[in-house]
């Protein structure tokens, strides 16, 4: 399954030609605020990733807690 995911990914010379797409279809003025949007869609999705995180392992410990507690006693 993984090599056959590996031979559809680009080599060195077709991100050269992606690249070169991409800055004909939008422009060099364009792709700094495109990379900017992009890098704040990235920080969005990990703090959202990470609240989740935090959510369950909250609601983890809250469940152990009780159970824990009876077994001390």
């Amino acid at each position: 399954m993984t090599n056959l995911l590996l031979g559809f990914l680009p080599s060195g010379s077709e991100w050269i030609i992606i690249a070169l797409v991409i800055l004909l279809l939008f422009g060099g003025k364009k792709i700094p605020e495109l990379m900017r949007g992009l890098g704040k869609g990235v920080k969005s999705f990990k703090d959202g990733v990470n609240e989740a995180k935090d959510e369950i392992n909250k609601a983890k410990d809250e469940i152990d807690e009780p159970a824990n507690t009876a077994k001390k006693e």
